[in-house]
């Protein structure tokens, strides 16, 4: 018999991560939120959480999709220690590193396109998204950018501009960025019930269409931007025929074609990126999160002449590229290559499914479950309408039983799974076991 890897020695929240909570209302900004329920890491290993009251949960979230090599992997780890004992910092726009350069030739070779490419480093995913937005602005000598609703693209303001779910995002931080157009995205989910799912891609094409002719020329877009899945919207997969529709407009009126693969990429969906299972060749690509397994720092890819395009001193940062995390990056990647983690997150999203489906038939509010590879969502519905009061009581109930897990979509009723790659089966059948019995007792 498997030994059990959820421990649970308190009631949860302990009493220390309850008294670490009375602290942080003295120092810490309310603006910051708190998690469902109040614990306090400790340490982690592989796919495993422990509390600082000693309780060790299955962690199904993965630091927001930013753990997909495992928590403390050896190799990330072994690399950012050797490269933080030889040199820390310099600020690469004033003297170059290795690591940084590393890192760029690394990204040319595995993202998709077969042209020459060059990478521009920064410090998260939201900045990553505002310098191609730079990036395309200067290259096309255009203003105008089309994002699409559903979609997060960060926090920090031009994101923002960009981000579609208002509250808690955008709420009250007006006025927004200026020349940026919203377009409808295909929720297949929520189509029409007398249409087929063929007549809707055709309506939501012809709807794209329409959008450009009513709303904003396409010679007056720099660039358009879309997340081949949609992380924080609800893990929304386009449909092939649209996002391939997307890549031939920008292609046909010099459009700079952007790619948000921050969420999805780095084995996530069974491959390295999301844009290979819609034969995609961006324009430019961002990329963060598991991309170093959690340090911080961000990329934008992209073809060299569009990359170019900018003056010298016109992209970068202080602490932008940052030695230790271009090494951990590096590590990380080595660890998806090695680990086989895009086989390994198919074999996931495999039992994740038929676990789910399985279970969707024996309880009334699962909507849909969907997802490419691991990147699996659990879309919780009533009378065919988002219901976001049973999925925070599903995620909460989990908490208290040991599993991490956390919701997503602008109705914030869609439940997601991002558990590291390097799960065992063990640990993934016990997360599902608890989220089975959560959700029957609901």
């Amino acid at each position: 018999m498997n030994k059990k890897s959820i421990v649970l020695n308190t009631s949860i929240p302990g009493p220390k991560s309850l008294a670490l909570v009375e602290k942080r209302k003295k120092y810490v900004s309310n603006g910051v939120s708190l998690g469902k329920v109040p614990i306090c890491a400790d340490s982690a290993k592989g796919a495993l959480i422990t509390d600082i009251d000693g309780n060790t949960f299955i962690d199904f979230f993965g630091g927001i999709g930013c753990i997909n090599s495992g928590h403390s992997p050896e190799l990330v780890l072994k690399k950012a220690e050797e490269q933080a004992k030889k040199l820390q910092h310099t600020c690469f726009q004033v003297v170059m590193y290795e690591s940084y350069i590393d890192l760029c030739q690394k990204l040319a070779e595995i993202t998709p396109g077969n042209y020459d490419k060059k990478t521009a480093l920064f410090n998260s995913g939201a900045e990553a998204v505002e310098n191609a937005i730079k990036i395309a602005r200067k290259h096309t000598k255009r203003q105008g950018i089309v994002c699409f609703e559903n979609a997060f693209h960060g926090r920090t303001m031009l994101a923002l501009s960009l981000t579609s779910k208002v509250n808690p995002y955008k709420d009250g931080f007006a006025p927004f960025s200026p020349e940026i157009y919203q377009a409808q995205f295909p929720y297949m989910f929520r189509k029409p019930t007398s249409m087929t799912d063929d007549e809707y891609i055709d309506e939501s094409i012809a709807n794209f269409h329409g959008f450009l002719a009513r709303t904003v020329n396409p010679h007056n877009i720099a660039g358009i931007i879309i997340e081949p899945i949609l992380g924080e919207g609800g893990f929304l997969i386009p449909p092939k025929r649209f996002i391939k529709e997307i890549e031939k407009i920008c292609k046909e009126n010099g459009i700079v074609f952007i790619l948000d693969e921050i969420q999805s990429g780095f084995a996530r969906t069974g491959k390295m990126f999301a844009s290979e299972h819609f034969d995609l060749e961006p324009d430019l690509m961002t990329m963060a999160k598991s991309m170093s397994n959690g340090f911080p720092i961000s990329a934008v890819t992209g073809k060299s002449e569009i990359m170019d395009s900018v003056h010298a001193g016109g992209l970068g940062g202080t602490f932008s590229g940052n030695p230790i995390s271009c090494a951990a990056a590096l590590g990380a990647i080595e660890t998806i290559e090695k680990e086989n983690l895009c086989e390994k997150s198919n074999k996931i999203g495999e039992i994740v499914k038929e676990r789910m489906n399985k279970i969707s038939k024996e309880v009334s509010f699962i909507g849909e479950v969907r997802g490419l590879g691991s990147m699996i969502a659990i879309e919780i519905s009533k009378n065919g309408k988002p219901d976001k009061e049973t999925a925070d009581k599903i995620v909460y109930n989990c908490w208290k039983n040991g599993l991490l897990v956390i919701t997503a979509g602008v109705d914030g009723n869609t439940i997601r799974t991002l558990m590291p790659l390097v799960i065992t089966d063990a640990q993934l059948n016990e997360g599902l076991d608890v989220l089975e019995m959560v959700m029957k007792q609901i």
